[in-house]
């Protein structure tokens, strides 16, 4: 199954920077312009708001600005085409940036902005939900004790129509951002304008993107190397899409299951002997299960004999929490709107599908699939008051732009999506070059087996394995929503980033 996961101001010339303690400023902050104003009066290519603050992480004082605003996408004749929204985290203590890492951070969609991870995992203010990542009131945003702002500077980048970003004319057309290698063309160009301003260009460099933001990161990757000179110390995937890499017929079918059983184990829809086992030490049986029994007994499709196709139908079952019977009557081919609409259907409940921890009630028991994602309803109902106040009230950033939780991005061009083999051979390329993949276990969109599955074919020859990883967590597509998962994943994402800071004078080099 191909996926794409969820896992998406009139021109102004000069910026405008207002200093504030994260307290609402007394009047809107409107960028000033000393020419004539010939767009759309909501569309601001360059503008800026900073704040001041400071937040404790790990027991250290860590003093912060916070920059919210826009910079220019520029076409070939050098004429603003976009304004693509930004928040800049740059810790206020530090004296030389050059040693200073930059984390550069996109979610996915396509059509999301950054908010998710910005207030969700890595930023240093996340929002109000409890310990499992359930909303709770009054909404709104705390400090991230986790946050990786100590040992890093961050940017979150919303790409064109998501957040606040957009064209700055009806007349542009939209082939020019909505497509897998045009997105990531004009990003590149857009983050060396970042950059320059900055003054970041000897800073060591990380891309994170999460869902359909791995899409994203991984050509980037390359992009961003052969047509802007910049070169990355990592890349950080977070529940990644299949990256272009083909898995067609057996292999994309059969690939679901492990996912299946971790699901399954959540909701103790295994037989005992399963479920008294621990996760972990039940998915490497499942795994085993898939590539040397499953995947073969799928290629042979009617060659497979009835006794052998119910052997394999006994296994799934004991695995997946599913009947032999529903899984025969699907050629041992279980779709997955059909597993999170059955696994718990004798009780009255779906399963989310970027998260199965998270159950939904239907119209109807009956059915082949949900009625809605039960998971990313909670999310949108946590995250789109909790941003806007954020934005708008403690960063100051003033503007009557809807902020685009999904935007209009369709049709979106997926040809020539290479962007597993783009990674690969940046990462082949630039000898400082690493990979940190985080996944959940319980993410069917995303899932984790295929994850693994993306990684083993990345690097096929194994020559690159020393500097490739890959971490489970268990929770969903977005794993740090979970209390125990957000300090685990960032303390990786701080492991990972020393690790990948060469000593003083190691060169680049095989």
């Amino acid at each position: 199954m191909k996926k794409l996961c969820l896992f998406f101001l009139l021109l102004s010339f000069n910026i405008v920077k207002i200093s504030a303690q994260r307290k609402p400023a007394e009047e809107p902050a409107v960028p000033k312009t000393d020419k004539p104003t010939v767009l759309n009066r909501m569309v601001n290519t360059d503008s800026s708001v900073t704040t001041k603050n400071e937040i404790t992480i790990k027991g250290q004082r860590v003093p912060y600005t916070a920059t919210a605003g826009t910079m220019p996408v520029w076409d070939e004749d050098g004429k603003a085409i976009a304004s693509v929204f930004y928040t800049y985290y740059e810790r206020t203590d530090v004296k030389d940036r050059t040693t200073r890492p930059l984390v550069i951070s996109f979610n996915g969609g396509p059509g999301t902005p950054s908010v998710w991870m910005e207030i969700g995992y890595t930023g240093p203010r996340i929002l109000n939900i409890d310990d499992e990542g359930y909303p709770v009131q009054p909404y709104g945003v705390r400090d991230n004790a986790n946050s990786i702002l100590d040992i890093a500077d961050i940017v979150y980048v919303d790409p064109v129509n998501t957040g606040f970003s957009r064209p700055v004319s009806k007349d542009i057309p939209t082939s020019k951002f909505f497509g897998v290698n045009e997105d990531i063309k004009y990003l590149a160009e857009w983050l060396n304008t970042f950059v320059t301003r900055k003054n970041r260009w000897a800073s060591p460099k990380y891309l994170i993107g999460e869902s359909y933001g791995t899409t994203r990161v991984s050509g980037l990757a390359l992009e961003l190397q052969n047509a802007q000179w910049m070169y990355l110390n990592g890349v950080v995937l977070v529940s990644p899409t299949e990256l272009g890499i083909e898995r067609n017929g057996p292999v994309d079918e059969a690939s679901h299951l492990p996912y299946y059983a971790a699901t399954a184990w959540y909701h103790k829809m295994l037989p005992a002997d399963l479920q008294q086992k621990d996760l972990t030490d039940v998915l490497p049986e499942v795994e085993d299960f898939t590539i040397n029994q499953l995947i073969p007994a799928l290629s042979k499709g009617s060659n497979l004999s009835d006794d052998q196709k119910k052997q394999i139908a006994a296994k799934m079952s004991r695995y997946c929490g599913l009947s032999e019977k529903s899984i025969l009557q699907h050629n041992l081919n279980i779709p997955t709107n059909f597993f999170w609409k059955e696994l718990l259907r004798d009780k009255g409940y779906t399963v989310g599908r970027l998260d199965s921890r998270y159950r939904g009630i239907d119209r109807q028991d009956a059915g082949e699939d949900p009625d809605y994602n039960a998971e990313l309803t909670s999310w949108l109902h946590s995250f789109t008051p909790a941003i806007n106040i954020y934005l708008r009230e403690e960063l100051n950033y003033k503007t009557d732009l809807k902020y685009n939780m999904f935007g209009p991005v369709w049709p979106w061009d997926n040809k020539g999506n290479q962007t597993g083999e783009n990674l690969r051979q940046a990462i082949a390329q630039n000898p400082y070059l690493h990979l940190l993949i985080q996944s959940g276990y319980y993410d069917g969109a995303c899932d984790y087996f295929n994850a693994k599955y993306s990684l083993w074919q990345l690097d096929p020859g194994g020559r690159l394995k020393d500097r490739l990883s890959w971490k489970g967590f268990r929770s969903g597509h977005m794993m740090y929503l979970r209390k125990e998962d957000i300090v685990t994943a960032n303390d990786q994402l701080r492991d990972f980033i020393r690790k990948s800071i060469p000593k003083a004078g190691e060169a680049a080099k095989y």
